[in-house]
């Protein structure tokens, strides 16, 4: 990756969070806790992940930074989710670690030498050495792609209650 692209991807990363919230200004209050299946995340549930998801993120790339060669801490996503009991954390809350985790680590990744990205680490959960260009590809996407997973979300919860509304006028 040369350094345009790295610094698109850069600055991706750093949008991520205004995306984030002006996509949840789309969901209504009551499909926060919407599930489409039991075995998905509701919003909610999605949203804490992030939060969890970026906290540990911006630990990975600050032992990128400073111990190239070590070994990275893997997580199970579902277990966190469960045993962190996601469905009742606060979201105002994670909200508030993922805009301050996603401005800390913009602000160091903006600081950082060339030679820094070339670092890697080891990853439990792959077989190739995970590289700074990989994690900066990883999580400058990781918010877009949650977005695209709240919306459709959110998408089949109005489809749900257009029924609800639709079987409630058929009774009436």
């Amino acid at each position: 990756m040369d350094r345009k692209e790295r610094n698109e991807k850069i600055e991706q990363y750093r949008q991520g969070y205004g995306l984030l919230g002006a996509a949840l200004t789309e969901v209504p209050m009551e499909a926060w806790d919407f599930k489409p299946s039991p075995a998905d995340w509701s919003i909610r549930e999605i949203v804490i992940h992030m939060s969890d998801s970026e906290s540990m993120a911006a630990l990975r790339a600050r032992k990128l930074i400073v111990e190239p060669g070590s070994m990275l801490m893997g997580y199970e996503e579902a277990k966190w989710a469960d045993a962190l009991q996601y469905r009742k954390q606060n979201i105002d809350d994670a909200l508030q670690i993922i805009r301050l985790v996603r401005t800390t680590t913009y602000d160091l990744l903006k600081s950082l030498p060339d030679e820094v990205f070339t670092h890697s680490v080891t990853h439990p959960e792959y077989s190739e050495p995970y590289t700074f260009e990989k994690w900066l590809t990883i999580y400058s996407n990781h918010i877009p792609d949650h977005i695209e997973q709240i919306k459709k979300n959110l998408q089949l919860w109005k489809k749900q209650n257009e029924k609800i509304v639709i079987k409630k006028n058929k009774k009436s």
